[in-house]
C-alpha cells in the first residue's frame, strides 16, 4: 500500500469511530515539536491538544478523551510505553487509537513492547502526510 512503509504503518485493526470535531493528544516532551504538530494539525481541521509528557498524556486522556493519541516514546519520567500502558489500562481510555511518533526504528520499539500499546507507527522525520494517512487509516470511514 503507497500510505504505509517501513517509517509509517498500522501494526492493529482497531477502528476509530468518524467524529466531529475529531480530538486529537499530540504527546512530546519536547515543547515545540509538540506544539508545531499540534499547530499542522489544527490547520487540518482537527480539535489537538498537546502534553508534554507522559503524565501530563495519561491525566490528559482521561479527563478529555481523545479519538486519538500521537505519543512520543523517549520522553523523561513516564516515557511512551509507560504512559501507553497505563492508558489502556484505565476502562475509560482503552480504546483511544495510538500512534508511536518516535525516532526509534520499529524494530526496537517493538522489541519494548508488552502487548498491545500501540496502533500504529511513524517514525519521526516523514512527512506529516504520512502521520495523516495512518489516521486516517484509522478510522472507519477514513477523513478527508
Amino acid at each position: 500500500m503507497p500510505w504505509q512503509s517501513a517509517r509509517a504503518r498500522i501494526w492493529t485493526g482497531r477502528k476509530i469511530a468518524s467524529a466531529e470535531p475529531f480530538r486529537i493528544l499530540v504527546v512530546d516532551d519536547n515543547k515545540n515539536a509538540a506544539d508545531a504538530l499540534t499547530l499542522f494539525l489544527q490547520h487540518d481541521g482537527y480539535q489537538v491538544q498537546a502534553a508534554y509528557g507522559g503524565k501530563e498524556a495519561i491525566l490528559r486522556a482521561g479527563s478529555w478523551l481523545p479519538h486519538l493519541i500521537v505519543l512520543d516514546i523517549s520522553m523523561p519520567e513516564c516515557n511512551g510505553f509507560e504512559a501507553a500502558l497505563r492508558i489502556r489500562a484505565n476502562p475509560h481510555t482503552s480504546e483511544i487509537a495510538i500512534i508511536a511518533f518516535t525516532a526509534l526504528d520499529e524494530s526496537d520499539v517493538r522489541r519494548q513492547l508488552s502487548d498491545h500499546e500501540f496502533d500504529a507507527y511513524c517514525q519521526k522525520g516523514e512527512p506529516p502526510t504520512k502521520l495523516i494517512a495512518l489516521l486516517n487509516r484509522l478510522t472507519e470511514d477514513g477523513l478527508s
